[in-house]
């Protein structure tokens, strides 16, 4: 399955994670190429000297908070309660695109979740 990265994935496998690693690389090797959002990026991106997450990102697709997204991450911002744009723009692109969520915090995740019809199934890591 392809599934969408929150930051937790992506500051493991900065700090080279092996079970992290393992699991990207098996995704890759599926043909089955995981995302993340641009936001989550920014969330985890401290320094031009992190050659681990940037080596990382480059078996990732990397989704974009277009203008469209707006409308869309505001209205399940407020259906959740939620106040984390970046956690909200993060489900919608999981339930868009049909695929699962993998994160280190189930808890920033679940009330957004829990707001959506069908919501995305959330792989703790």
């Amino acid at each position: 399955m392809t599934v969408v990265y929150d930051a937790g994935p992506l500051i493991a496998a900065d700090r080279s994670d092996r079970a992290v690693w393992a699991e990207h690389r098996a995704r890759l090797e599926l043909g089955r190429v995981p995302l993340t959002t641009a936001p989550v990026v920014a969330q985890v991106s401290r320094s031009g000297r992190q050659a681990q997450l940037r080596r990382f990102l480059r078996g990732c697709d990397i989704v974009p908070f277009a203008v469209d997204d707006a409308h869309e991450v505001g209205a399940l911002a407020g259906a959740s309660g939620a106040t984390d744009v970046v956690d909200v723009h993060l489900v919608v692109v999981a339930h868009r695109t049909g695929v699962g969520v993998v994160t280190a915090d189930e808890g920033d995740l679940s009330l957004i979740v829990a707001s959506l019809t069908a919501p995305p199934p959330v792989f703790v890591m």
